[in-house]
C-alpha cells in the first residue's frame, strides 16, 4: 500500500506550484492550481533512476528496445491500442508535441478548431505558430459537457486543417466515449481534417469509464491522427520533460520530426529510459492505488460542495484530478472572483478564463494532493462564502 496521505514539503525546491506563489508574497494561501501532484512518485521509478545516478557519468545515451517496448505494451494494456515502435516520436512535453503537430498538418494562416473551454496552451500553440483559432464551444448541460457536432461541421472552411481534441478533457473532466469520438472522426474524414489528440490525462480515468484513443477506432482514422501522450501527469514526472507523440502515417511522422531534426532536439536526457521503464513496466499497481485515492478525493469534494457550499456547482469528473467549479451564482466578475479565492478563501487555484472566454465565471482546482489539503481548501471556501452572505 502506498501512502498518498503523506504530506511532502515542496517549498524551497524551486517548485512552480508552491514557491512561485509564495515568492509573490502569497505565503498564507494553499496552492491547488497547476496540474502536478503533491505525492511521492512510485518507488520503482526512483529505483530505475537511481541505477542511472549510480553510473556517475551522464554522457550521450540512446534508448534501447526495452524503452519502446514499455510504451507499446502500456498503450495496448491500458488503452487497447496496438502501435508499432516506429510510430513513437519523442518530444520534451505534450505542448511542444502539439506545436509540432500543428506545423506538420497546416501552414501559417490555416485554421485549427478547438473545443472550448479548453487547456490554455492550445490557444497559444495555434497563435504562436501563425495559425487561426476557430472555437467550437462544448455544450454545458448542468455541468456535463458534450460536443456540438453541428457547430463543429458548420465552422469548417477550406482553410480548416485540423481539430485539437482534449481526451480526457481539461478542464471539464469528460472522458469521451467511443461513440462520441467516432462521430467527430467521421466529420473529420468527410472534410479531410487531421485530428491532434492530447491524451496526457488518458491514464487518469475513474470507475465506470474507459479511455478510448481516437486513432484506435480504425485504420483510416489512424492515418490522419497525431496522439500526444506522456507519463508526466500519470506518474508526477512533469518536471522531467518527456512525452511521446504516436503517429501511424509515415509521411506525417516525417513532417512532424523535421523541425526537431532542424533544431537538434531529437535526443532525450539520461533518465528518459529509466523513467519510462520504471513507470510503464513496474508501477501499474501504484497507479491503481492512486486512482482509488484520487476518486476518493473527488467524491469527498463533490459531496462537500453539494451539501455545504450550494452556491458553487460542480459535476463529478470522469477523468483527470481537476475540478471545474461553476462560481456564477456568486455574481462576481472574473477579477473579483480570482481575488475572492486568493484574499478571502486563501486559495490559489486556476482562473477559468485561462481556458478561454467560455471559462468566465469558473475556477479550476487540483485535487492531486493529500486529502487533508482537500478538506482544508473546502473549509476555507465554505468559511469565506458564509462570511460573504452575512
Amino acid at each position: 500500500m502506498y501512502d498518498f496521505d503523506k504530506v511532502i514539503d515542496r517549498t524551497g525546491t524551486n517548485c512552480v506550484k508552491w514557491d512561485d506563489v509564495y515568492e509573490h508574497g502569497l505565503t498564507d494561501v494553499l496552492p491547488m492550481w497547476v496540474a502536478d501532484m503533491d505525492f511521492e512518485v512510485s518507488p520503482y521509478i526512483i529505483e530505475e533512476m537511481q541505477k542511472v545516478l549510480d553510473r556517475k557519468v551522464f554522457g550521450y545515451q540512446y534508448t534501447t528496445d526495452e524503452y519502446e517496448a514499455a510504451i507499446v505494451s502500456w498503450m495496448k494494456r491500458r488503452h487497447h491500442y496496438d502501435i508499432e515502435k516506429d510510430w513513437i516520436c519523442y518530444t520534451p512535453n505534450v505542448v511542444s508535441g502539439l506545436c509540432l503537430a500543428i506545423m506538420a498538418v497546416s501552414e501559417p494562416g490555416d485554421e485549427i478548431i478547438i473545443q472550448t473551454p479548453v487547456y490554455g496552451p492550445f490557444y497559444k500553440s495555434i497563435r504562436d505558430n501563425g495559425r487561426v483559432i476557430v472555437e467550437n464551444p462544448l455544450k454545458n448541460q448542468n455541468g456535463y459537457y458534450t460536443m456540438d457536432y453541428e457547430d463543429f461541421e458548420r465552422k469548417i472552411t477550406p482553410k480548416t486543417k485540423a481539430v485539437i481534441l482534449c481526451n480526457p478533457h481539461n478542464p471539464c473532466g469528460r472522458v469521451w466515449t467511443e461513440e462520441e469520438l467516432k462521430k467527430l472522426a467521421d466529420i473529420c474524414l468527410k472534410h479531410d481534417l487531421y485530428m491532434i489528440s492530447d491524451d496526457i490525462h488518458g491514464d487518469l480515468v475513474y470507475k465506470g469509464h474507459s479511455h478510448t484513443v481516437i486513432a484506435g477506432l480504425s485504420e483510416e482514422i489512424a492515418e490522419r491522427c497525431i496522439v500526444c501522450t506522456a507519463p508526466s501527469k500519470t506518474f508526477n514526472l512533469a518536471g522531467m520533460q518527456i512525452a511521446h507523440c504516436i503517429i501511424k502515417n509515415k509521411e506525417l511522422r516525417r513532417r512532424f520530426r523535421k523541425p526537431m531534426k532542424q533544431m537538434h532536439l531529437e535526443g532525450g536526457n539520461s533518465f528518459e529510459e529509466a523513467m519510462v521503464i520504471g513507470a510503464y513496466k513496474y508501477s501499474e499497481q501504484w497507479l491503481e492505488e492512486l486512482l482509488v485515492y484520487l476518486e476518493g478525493n473527488v467524491d469527498y469534494f463533490v459531496d462537500f460542495v453539494k451539501t455545504r457550499i450550494p452556491k458553487l456547482k460542480v459535476c463529478k469528473p470522469e477523468g483527470t484530478y481537476l475540478m471545474w467549479l461553476d462560481c456564477r451564482e456568486l455574481q462576481m466578475d472574473q477579477d473579483q472572483l480570482e481575488n475572492f479565492f486568493i484574499k478571502e478563501c486563501k486559495l490559489y487555484i486556476n482562473d477559468g478564463t485561462f481556458f478561454g472566454e467560455k471559462g468566465r465565471g469558473f475556477m479550476r482546482m487540483n485535487l492531486a494532493c493529500p486529502r487533508a489539503f482537500v478538506k482544508e481548501g473546502l473549509e476555507r471556501i465554505e468559511k469565506a462564502i458564509n462570511k460573504l452572505e452575512k
